[in-house]
């Protein structure tokens, strides 16, 4: 039965992982959009709000609303067809829009790759706790199966002992 035992290295890498662990557990301060720059704020409410049905929802109708009044003339129209005026403000929605959110995905990347580098982290510790929850399984039997054998022994001795009285 091989033995499994954690190398210095990796006992190293276990105390410092329990100890940062331990270090988050005492910082446990909330999740809320602390340390961000105005800007970043900006960039995340912007593409919030632009990612949202209710925006799709209002800009659609503000879009049939426009090319109906133009269409039918019930006001004087101040963008007839093709509608540059408009494909004008929504150019430059877009122009404005695209940077805030890109920033916001970009952000939001940086989140994503210090989780995933937490996550990775959390798996080494789980698996080297694992493996000493084995080392401690396989001593636990190693001195179950001496004992074992040590009271077998000592039971055949007792009984060899009985079958040579007469």
């Amino acid at each position: 039965m091989p033995k499994h035992h954690l190398s210095d290295e990796e006992a190293a890498l276990l105390r410092q992982l329990r100890k940062a662990r331990r270090r988050k557990r005492v910082d446990n301060s909330p999740k809320v959009a602390v340390g961000l720059t105005p800007g970043q704020r900006v960039a995340d409410s912007v593409a919030a709000t632009m990612g949202s049905w209710r925006f799709i929802l209002i800009q659609t109708t503000l879009l049939v609303v426009w090319v109906g009044l133009n269409v039918t003339a019930y006001v004087q129209r101040w963008d007839p067809y093709p509608f540059i005026l408009l494909n004008l403000a929504l150019s430059f929605q877009a122009a404005y829009a695209a940077p805030f959110i890109m920033m916001s995905q970009n952000r939001q990347q940086d989140v994503d790759r210090r989780n995933a580098a937490a996550d990775y982290e959390i798996n080494i510790k789980a698996e080297l706790e694992i493996e000493l929850l084995h080392q401690k399984i396989d001593e636990l039997r190693e001195n179950e199966v001496l004992a074992l054998t040590a009271a077998v022994k000592s039971l055949s001795t007792l009984l060899e002992g009985r079958s040579t009285m007469p």
